[in-house]
């Protein structure tokens, strides 16, 4: 099976697309190569931000197989491969492992509430097919319904190839819990946020950091608080801390953030299509003047209109 250490900040890649929703690989080269001259540690794509729940299967791995081609190793790279069905998160994650991903990233199935036993049977079911690294992917907002604590325990227990989880609940408690306990019963167990703004918390606590949408647009404030935290230099932890504060204001602008973090990385000065894909439609340009006013008072400098 692949290795993966992952540790820092990495970024839920945005999909870019042309006004008719197909791949751009331009712009979406554009987005891959700025973000590997930053200090991000990894990439992931098709997550919640990769706007994989408006795609169907085809586009899922046209994309895959060019984000996967474009890094070229250049840093590790995780594919979501998320579904209701069993079935079809298999299907994905070979497609993914066939080209080349570092590991795949699974959210719990959406629609129908499983119970806790029908989760296990999804994850173990997908662990013993698929021959790569998995993480584990709880966002219960979206989804309906929370992976426990004992489920996350006994899948990392059981399951070599289930290596991590990224953890997007609106309570570090939550965090803690899988720190405390999964990770503390195996070291190895990469837990990361999934909300920007728990990055520092998760560090502290002693998790390995988080996958935060902001860090397509300032990747410098993300992974300066990691930079800062590792060399144990809290006031510039805390400065930067309090700036991300500011900067994840933008996602009260939407409910579904596809066409603001766009918005806001072409503010930033990166030629691409903010497209997103429907039912998501661009941004107002109400929206985008409160965007500005937004990143202006995180310390950023977006470019002129």
């Amino acid at each position: 099976m692949r290795r993966i250490a992952l540790k820092g900040v990495i970024p839920p890649v945005p999909t870019i697309v042309d006004g008719q929703g197909n791949l751009d690989e331009t712009g979406m080269g554009k987005v891959i190569d700025r973000l590997v001259a930053s200090d991000v540690q990894g990439l992931l794509f098709l997550g919640s931000g990769g706007e994989f729940c408006h795609m169907g299967t085809p586009l899922r791995k046209e994309v895959a197989e060019f984000v996967i081609s474009h890094v070229n190793g250049r840093l590790p790279v995780l594919i979501g491969v998320g579904a209701p069905g069993t079935a079809e998160v298999v299907d994905l994650g070979r497609h993914a492992r066939e080209n080349g991903a570092d590991g795949v990233l699974v959210i719990n199935p959406y629609y129908a509430l499983l119970s806790q036993e029908h989760l296990e049977y999804h994850y173990r079911t997908i662990a013993e097919r698929l021959d790569l690294p998995i993480f584990l992917y709880n966002f219960p907002a979206l989804t309906g319904q929370d992976i426990n604590i004992p489920l996350i325990q006994s899948l990392a227990k059981s399951c070599p190839n289930i290596v991590g989880i990224k953890d997007t609940v609106d309570t570090i408690s939550h965090t803690r819990s899988i720190i405390t306990t999964v990770k503390a019963e195996r070291s190895d167990f990469m837990v990361f946020a999934g909300f920007d703004e728990y990055l520092l918390d998760n560090l502290i606590l002693g998790g390995d950091g988080a996958i935060p949408a902001s860090s397509n647009i300032a990747p410098e404030i993300c992974c300066g608080i990691h930079r800062a935290v590792e060399a144990r230099d809290m006031e510039t932890a805390i400065t930067l801390q309090r700036r991300l504060a500011q900067l994840v204001r933008l996602y009260a602008l939407e409910p579904a953030h596809f066409g603001v973090i766009k918005e806001a990385m072409r503010m930033m000065g990166l030629d691409i299509s903010t497209a997103p894909l429907p039912p998501i439609t661009v941004l107002s340009e109400e929206k985008k003047t409160i965007l500005r006013t937004i990143l202006e008072r995180s310390g950023l400098s977006p470019h002129p209109a």
